[in-house]
């Protein structure tokens, strides 16, 4: 199994890049969908919230009145801690649920709008971002969603910027053209990338590095931070040090070993994408991201 990560900002067209994943066998797990779910109506959740916050935050339906919620759990630091203690655990619980029910083969793609904000990029196989510039999303938020142009420029200018998206992306689908292109880009990335990233993750082979892949890096000066990240992701305290050796042409990394962690650093790479190749060496099962990891004392 392997995750992907798949982010961008609002109105660059995400939904059409998690429908083509769904449509070619992908495990849709949606961040936004969850956070709905585990609030419903009857849900604990949704009475932990009325606990906290009130009845006045429920609709005369019984559903949540997120408006109202906002006013309340947004008001000050302590009140958005609050609101966060309650859903947050939900949700994480919930996404373990799925992730638990993935099949061993799956290539589970997770659907959060805030990935790059809350800093859970390490924690995929793959990060993956749809693009598109910023005056193009204003365009269709004011056009196909019906919000004025002036909500629109504010729900952009608090999301990341593609500077700060760019950092943590290992492949990015520009949608400045039609849906059907962004389909088609989708599509060839989802054969031609994770569906080899899967397999050798699954069986245990490195990846044969495919230059047109490596090519379309979308920040390859944020590579090494990117791999040294998600090792830190793999390794946690087992690992005291994690250094880029090299970086061409192939990234070569060194991941130093608290004492006697040497067999959990070895059991925790090849799942993460790093598949063994030698006593102590593991190399990149993503066509797209070659590198060679070895484990030092």
């Amino acid at each position: 199994m392997i995750r992907v990560g798949l982010t961008g900002g609002i109105g660059a067209g995400k939904s059409t890049v998690a429908a083509t994943f769904a449509e070619r066998g992908g495990y849709l797990i949606d961040a936004d969908k969850i956070a709905r779910e585990v609030v419903a109506v009857g849900s604990d959740g949704l009475r932990q919230l009325v606990e906290a916050f009130g009845a006045d935050i429920l609709a005369a339906d019984g559903s949540l009145d997120r408006p109202a919620l906002a006013a309340k759990a947004f008001s000050d630091d302590e009140q958005r801690q609050k609101l966060n203690s309650i859903t947050h655990p939900l949700i994480g619980a919930r996404t373990q649920e799925l992730l638990d029910a993935a099949g061993a083969d799956a290539i589970v793609v997770q659907d959060i709008p805030l990935l790059v904000e809350n800093h859970s990029a390490p924690f995929f196989h793959i990060v993956v971002i749809v693009g598109a510039d910023a005056e193009l999303r204003v365009h269709r938020l004011t056009t196909s969603r019906g919000l004025d142009e002036q909500d629109a420029r504010a729900r952009i200018a608090a999301q990341a910027t593609d500077e700060q998206r760019r950092a943590v992306a290992d492949a990015w689908l520009d949608n400045s053209s039609t849906p059907d292109r962004l389909a088609e880009a989708a599509a060839r990335l989802w054969d031609e990338r994770l569906v080899p990233l899967e397999a050798g993750v699954r069986l245990g082979v490195p990846a044969t590095p495919v230059a047109a892949l490596v090519s379309q890096d979308p920040n390859p000066a944020s590579l090494g931070t990117r791999l040294t990240n998600r090792l830190w992701a793999l390794c946690g305290a087992n690992a005291t040090a994690v250094e880029v050796i090299s970086s061409e042409p192939v990234t070569r990394l060194r991941v130093t070993a608290r004492a006697g962690a040497e067999p959990e650093l070895e059991q925790a790479l090849p799942p993460g994408g790093f598949v063994a190749t030698a006593p102590g060496e593991y190399a990149s099962a993503d066509p797209g991201r070659p590198a060679v990891v070895t484990i030092g004392d």
